[in-house]
């Protein structure tokens, strides 16, 4: 319960890591709010929490839009009385495209930009003036290896999440003396998509804990970086991705591969 009294709102919470915070979230004492566009998985996921006993509303927004995102504060504020964790990881990564494709023009980079980078900031900066007027509070923004690395066809993705890491720590140098840390979570291979046993297998061959992650497996990170126990952290990025971006190589291309591992009894 190291949430309890807390509201939080989570963005984008109708599937994978963002339904596991926010049912995390709940478990912690939080009453969460579950926004998502797709306004019907949004309320089964309320649904889920409120069926576990724990509180929760449900508010469908599309981030990247100002006046939906002045709506949903509002609706949070008026019923809720305030705010005191913002997570957001609301995002898009498709469509996927070659920096040369002939698709990959300038409505679809703003298209990336506008829901990755641009609705973090505005659910931010929306949450920040009343948290500011409000003793404090906590923002959680989400990012990606691509940040620090390249995916291959990921050029306004990528753009997107790195962005959203130095806007983490601009937020955090700012907001820090009104008491409101902001920090970013780092997923790896994570699936959220029901991957095949095939694809799982796959893609843990090039992670050091040798398999994906699981999306709960975002959620105590979350929990950590939205109680009382990281009080002292802010401007922070934290990584969850099984060693990934610790590697110089992957394991597949690697010059010393895991077949060369010894076979331990």
């Amino acid at each position: 319960m190291r949430l309890e009294g807390k509201v939080a709102l989570v963005t984008g919470a109708a599937h994978g890591i963002g339904r596991a915070i926010a049912r995390r979230f709940s478990a912690e004492g939080a009453h969460v709010v579950v926004n998502d566009i797709n306004k019907k998985g949004g309320e089964f996921v309320k649904q889920e929490i409120v069926e576990s006993g724990a509180r929760a509303s449900a508010i469908p927004a599309d981030v990247s839009s100002k006046s939906q995102v002045d709506a949903m504060f509002d609706q949070v504020f008026d019923q809720l009385g305030g705010l005191h964790i913002l997570v957001n990881n609301a995002g898009l990564i498709s469509p996927m495209l070659h920096f040369l494709d002939e698709n990959a023009d300038e409505k679809w980079w703003q298209k990336i930009i506008n829901v990755n980078l641009t609705g973090t900031y505005l659910c931010a900066h929306r949450a920040a003036h009343h948290m500011a007027r409000n003793g404090g509070g906590v923002i959680i923004n989400m990012s990606s290896g691509g940040a620090s690395r390249a995916h291959r066809g990921f050029a306004a993705y990528d753009a997107s999440k790195g962005g959203i890491e130095a806007l983490t720590r601009a937020m955090a140098l700012d907001l820090g003396p009104y008491g409101i840390r902001v920090n970013t979570l780092v997923p790896g291979s994570i699936d959220t998509s029901d991957m095949t046993s095939e694809s799982r297998e796959k893609r843990g061959e090039n992670i050091p804990l040798g398999r994906v992650g699981e999306p709960e497996e975002m959620a105590g990170p979350a929990v950590f970086l939205a109680s009382d126990d990281a009080s002292y952290v802010t401007g922070h990025v934290l990584t969850v991705d099984g060693g990934m971006l610790s590697q110089q190589r992957s394991a597949t291309a690697d010059i010393f591969p895991l077949s060369k591992y010894p076979k331990l009894l």
